[in-house]
């Protein structure tokens, strides 16, 4: 599992035409904190800071932040790709608060 962190809602756009189609494109994007593990699956001692695409509503093309919190990413994040790598579109799902003891 990889737990991400969200700390702000803040959001960064980019618009433009794209190169080889020529066809214009708008991303949002959203600053999280990965908690991230080495080779060996040694924790990292700090989260590393990235940026991830913002999804966006089916109806009306809005893009959908992720509220402050914690998260952990989705396994539908992982896909394989048109050539046949492993790829990935990070999604994010809340983690579950622990159940408090009785």
């Amino acid at each position: 599992m990889i737990r991400v962190t969200v700390s702000s809602t803040a959001v960064r756009e980019m618009s433009g035409n794209a190169k080889g189609t020529g066809k214009p494109y708008h991303l949002t994007f959203q600053t999280v904190w990965m908690h991230l593990a080495d080779r060996d699956g040694n924790a990292d001692p700090y989260p590393t800071k990235v940026e991830i695409i913002l999804p966006r509503d089916k109806q009306d093309g809005a893009a959908i932040f992720y509220p402050v919190g914690e998260y952990q990413l989705a396994p539908s994040s992982i896909y394989v790709d048109a050539r046949g790598n492993v790829a990935v579109a990070p999604r994010l799902v809340p983690l579950r608060a622990p159940a408090k003891a009785a």
